[in-house]
């Protein structure tokens, strides 16, 4: 039966479902050199977002035995798509199950910086009162604007309407969904007063000093897409001059965090890349894992 390489984890009920198929699998994590020698062993490889699947690694494992990868969540740009099916390489993600997860985190980022929570729970572990210093917003007619409108950006904007916010967005792609205002991204950067992002990774950043400029003074924008899509220098120094009232970002352009601007800056609310960290989409991630592994290598 076939060997499965879970490189960055994988939920354990999936593991203990793909063994009782009779599948092997291996949850070691392998890098550099170690990598490449096992990829030629196993049957498919699962991966998240830390383990790359270039050119090289791709090659690898298609002079052996890999036949599938799979991206255990949303995007696929850590995978070298069009190298992989050149090289008869099938290629698959799990798009839809970490939609509520990402989108339930932005929302309560939104909580957090219109009500000054990243603040007030450093400074109260500080021993400090600032009562009068942490006035906030209501959320309740303030306009969201959501750059990337697929399945993630549809579900935060679901759930943002339920609050009283009124909702714009931008997608290259998407033009038209019943209930939601498409509009061009400077118009979408004037008029919101939060802003998501929910993008694949950029070339170069999709918000810098000059998008962050068109942006609302006392505006607050959230990442919880991809390292890299927003100019980390710009957002500090966006927030330092008092140009943008806050910011949350869950992934970096260096991950784990070394940018110790952001690490210094109280403006700004961060977690560790947990955007699909929830029990439910590991548990989704694991099923629809389960079920490409059947369709593509039989089972």
């Amino acid at each position: 039966m076939a060997i499965i390489l879970a490189n960055d984890g994988i939920a354990k009920d999936a593991q203990k479902k793909l063994e009782d198929l009779g599948y092997t699998v291996d949850t070691n994590k392998y890098e550099g050199d170690a990598l490449l020698k096992r990829l030629a062993e196993v049957d498919c490889i699962v991966v998240r977002s830390a383990t790359k699947m270039r050119d090289e690694q791709i090659d690898a494992g298609a002079a052996g035995k890999l036949k599938l990868i799979i991206r255990a969540g949303v995007g696929l740009d850590n995978v070298n798509v069009d190298h992989a099916k050149s090289k008869g390489v099938v290629v698959r993600n799990t798009p839809a199950a970490s939609s509520a997860a990402v989108a339930e985190l932005v929302l309560g980022q939104i909580f957090t910086l219109a009500r000054n929570l990243q603040v007030a729970n450093r400074s109260m572990a500080q021993g400090k009162w600032l009562k009068k210093q942490l006035s906030g917003v209501e959320l309740d007619g303030k306009t969201l604007g959501i750059i990337g409108f697929g399945r993630i950006g549809q579900c935060l904007a679901a759930k943002a309407s339920a609050l009283g916010m009124h909702i714009l967005f931008y997608d290259a792609f998407v033009k038209d969904v019943k209930g939601y205002q498409y509009v061009e991204m400077d118009e979408l950067l004037k008029k919101s007063d939060f802003i998501s992002l929910h993008v694949p990774a950029q070339d170069k950043p999709l918000i810098g000093k000059d998008e962050i400029a068109m942006m609302k003074d006392g505006s607050y924008i959230i990442n919880a897409a991809r390292g890299g899509v927003v100019d980390e220098d710009a957002l500090v120094d966006a927030l330092e001059s008092g140009k943008l009232a806050g910011a949350a970002l869950d992934c970096f352009k260096a991950e784990p965090l070394a940018n110790e601007r952001l690490m210094h800056c109280e403006k700004l609310s961060m977690t560790p890349h947990i955007g699909a960290a929830t029990s439910e989409a590991q548990q989704r991630i694991g099923e629809l894992t389960v079920e490409v592994i059947q369709e593509v290598l039989g089972k």
